[in-house]
């Protein structure tokens, strides 16, 4: 059973945005705190924004005031806006819960060029 399907990366160039989106079994959502987390090559997975059930939301220093999560409960999706996106933001993003469960999704590649 496929609980976690991120999706919406692509290439940018620096100073550009994406929109990604990730579906989540109801399982999962429905009373969790979700998050976006990311893992860019030869570095440990980071958690970079989470969102209560409540809509509150928090973000690390790196992204905040450009990255902008949020949730539809109805629809178990969370959503990650990026703009102004630097190459330092290269990484497979993914969702989970916070704190995360074991079972992750394929996450989504973003890569960001100078």
């Amino acid at each position: 059973q496929v609980e976690l399907v991120e999706s919406g990366g692509g290439l940018v160039q620096a100073g550009g945005s994406l929109s990604l989106s990730c579906t989540a079994s109801r399982t999962i959502f429905r009373f969790n705190t979700m998050g976006w987390y990311r893992q860019a090559p030869g570095k440990q997975r980071e958690l970079v924004a989470t969102v209560t059930i409540g809509f509150t939301t928090y973000y690390v220093d790196a992204v905040k005031g450009r990255f902008t999560i949020s949730r539809d409960n109805a629809k178990n999706t969370l959503y990650l806006q990026m703009s102004s996106l630097k190459p330092e933001d290269t990484a497979v993003y993914y969702c989970n819960s916070v704190p995360s469960r074991p079972s992750w999704g394929q996450g989504t590649q973003v890569t960001v060029s100078s």
